[in-house]
């Protein structure tokens, strides 16, 4: 199986870039110039749910008149103006090299919007290498649809079979099984598990061993 392995697909958020805690404060600054009080919302809960259903669930607690578009940019604008406070993942940047090297094809799949995507890929270090990337915003359904996953391997132009999909979020391993990837989870929260996944590390190098 290892030698039909061509590709990686990688998840962003939590997995090349700890930006999660930083989407959280994002969320909760912008809500809380709409909501009275916030401390009812648990943005931990929304790890790998894309803004749109963010939005959906949060909508009841907002005045009326806001716009969804608005409220996303100003989510938006928060993060990328505080994105110096996400940390890449140790290790990434010079696994992706080493794999862009050695002619692994490689994308980045992500239920940010390209704005949020664009901006991590710069923060990381991985945007100066011109590999593709998929947002929200270029498929019909994020994340746990199998859409995001299918259009990177088109896009790729590799089978399903031919990709691993890396993850930190159950979210993201259903969308990657969905689409026939072999799913990898990157050190899983506790009580991640199930036949969506295929496999679990701890370390983002471990991803090398399946390249030989």
């Amino acid at each position: 199986m290892k030698r039909k392995r061509r590709a990686v697909a990688w998840d962003i958020d939590g997995t090349l870039i700890d930006s999660e805690p930083l989407h959280e404060r994002a969320l909760l600054a912008v809500c809380e110039s709409y909501i009275h009080s916030i401390d009812e919302i648990d943005a931990a809960a929304f790890i790998g749910i894309h803004m749109h259903d963010v939005w959906r669930i949060l909508k009841p607690k907002f005045p009326a008149g806001l716009n969804r578009e608005n409220w996303l940019n100003e989510i938006e604008a928060y993060y990328i103006a505080h994105i110096d406070q996400a940390d890449p993942t140790p290790g990434a940047l010079a696994i992706i090299q080493h794999l862009d090297r050695s002619g692994v094809l490689q994308i980045f799949v992500s239920n940010s919007s390209r704005t949020i995507v664009d901006g991590n890929l710069d923060r990381i270090g991985i945007k100066e290498l011109g590999l593709p990337s998929i947002s929200f915003n270029e498929v019909p359904r994020g994340k746990p649809d199998p859409a995001p996953y299918s259009a990177a391997c088109m896009r790729l132009g590799v089978k399903p079979e031919e990709c691993l999909a890396v993850e930190d979020s159950l979210a993201g391993c259903r969308s990657a099984h969905s689409a026939g990837l072999f799913t990898i989870a990157f050190m899983p929260p506790k009580g991640l598990h199930g036949d969506v996944i295929d496999h679990h590390i701890e370390r983002l190098e471990e991803v090398l061993c399946f390249f030989g």
